[in-house]
């Protein structure tokens, strides 16, 4: 069946979709799996997905979208799965702004219910030149390769984690992309956990960053642990992409939580990782979130060279996390300047808050 698509998520952006697409089935029930569907609700929050530019436009009753199949797991979004068989009349849901449809299981009461859509069926591809045979298009294999290791001349890292979605990490991340890169360093920056959403990275590259990429680009919609991806590998992939020759810093945003369903713990506790050069800044929203944290992070052998974020939006909150953690406490959006310094400095020294723990560099 030939269709016409009114909107073209951004989670799509690896199959380079056209706006006349052909659907068909059977559809296979992977994340990552294009679909077309159409919309059957008018919403007035939740109401817009991103387009594959990174432009948000507005989803309407009777729309008819491409978006691809994917797991979330989020606090303060919706929660939702692949379901085990997925078939033309099937009714899902918009699980994100990135266009990754599934099943929903939960809903936070501040978005409301998630935007219900019509399942028409997989957008064909058509590898075979003149043949009219298509196959079920998907976002893998992404541009960028999983890996294992890392290059051997990696340049320093600086990994933002935070407590939770909306903690200020993104804010964190672009603060210090700014910072470095008008003190003449080139800055790369990638996204490795979370759900298909470009905004974020784009915003890293409206700061200053020469390159960004996403786990995205690894052709999976999400990191939610009910993909049962290897995150780390998804991490390390990425990290190398954008580590090209001439890069002098690669800052890391880790979507969601130390404590989230996304993977951000895999990756912490990654050897490889744990073993190159760089800092972590870790954003929290309340004092309580910043001491847990902190000590989260001790345990797995990570010290922080700052905190920032919503705690620190005054300094009831950063007077008192110093107090708590003995840890700077800095806000990227007041005190950008200072933030840049405390990193930066100690990507020089190798001074507390480096990648490398301290027990292992002992």
């Amino acid at each position: 069946m030939r269709v016409r698509l009114d909107k073209i998520a951004s989670s799509t952006r690896n199959a380079k979709l056209h706006r006349d697409v052909v659907v068909g089935g059977p559809i296979p029930a992977v994340a990552g799996t294009v679909v077309a569907v159409r919309v059957l609700d008018n919403k007035a929050v939740y109401n817009k997905i991103e387009d594959p530019h990174g432009r948000l436009v507005q989803v309407q009753e009777g729309d008819v979208l491409a978006g691809v199949l994917g797991a979330r797991d989020a606090l303060r979004g919706y929660a939702g799965e692949v379901p085990k068989a997925v078939a033309a009349g099937d009714i899902l849901h918009l699980l994100n702004l990135g266009g990754v449809i599934g099943l929903c299981t939960s809903v936070n009461p501040d978005v409301g219910p998630p935007c219900r859509v019509e399942v028409l069926g997989a957008v064909m591809r058509f590898p075979e030149l003149g043949r009219r045979v298509g196959v079920p298009a998907s976002i893998a294999p992404g541009p960028v390769a999983p890996r294992d290791d890392l290059p051997a001349d990696l340049p320093p890292l600086i990994l933002v984690a935070g407590s939770c979605m909306h903690a200020g990490k993104t804010a964190a991340a672009c603060a210090l992309v700014r910072a470095a890169s008008r003190r003449g360093l080139q800055v790369a920056a990638t996204k490795v956990t979370g759900v298909a959403l470009r905004r974020d990275s784009l915003e890293m590259m409206d700061h200053g960053a020469v390159d960004a990429v996403t786990f995205v680009d690894t052709g999976i919609p999400s990191t939610a642990a009910a993909t049962g991806v290897d995150v780390a590998a998804i991490a390390k992939g990425c990290i190398a992409a954008v580590a090209k020759p001439g890069i002098d810093i690669v800052v890391v945003e880790l979507g969601d939580g130390l404590l989230g369903r996304y993977g951000v713990d895999a990756i912490l506790d990654d050897a490889v990782l744990k073993a190159q050069r760089g800092a972590l800044v870790f954003a929290a929203n309340d004092p309580v979130a910043a001491w847990g944290g902190v000590n989260w992070l001790d345990a797995h052998g990570w010290r922080p060279v700052a905190v920032t974020g919503p705690a620190t939006d005054n300094e009831a909150g950063s007077s008192r996390i110093e107090e708590l953690c003995s840890i700077p406490a800095l806000n990227a959006r007041t005190r950008a300047d200072g933030l840049a310094d405390l990193v930066l400095s100690s990507l020089e020294t190798g001074a507390t808050g480096s990648i490398v723990p301290d027990a292992a560099a002992s």
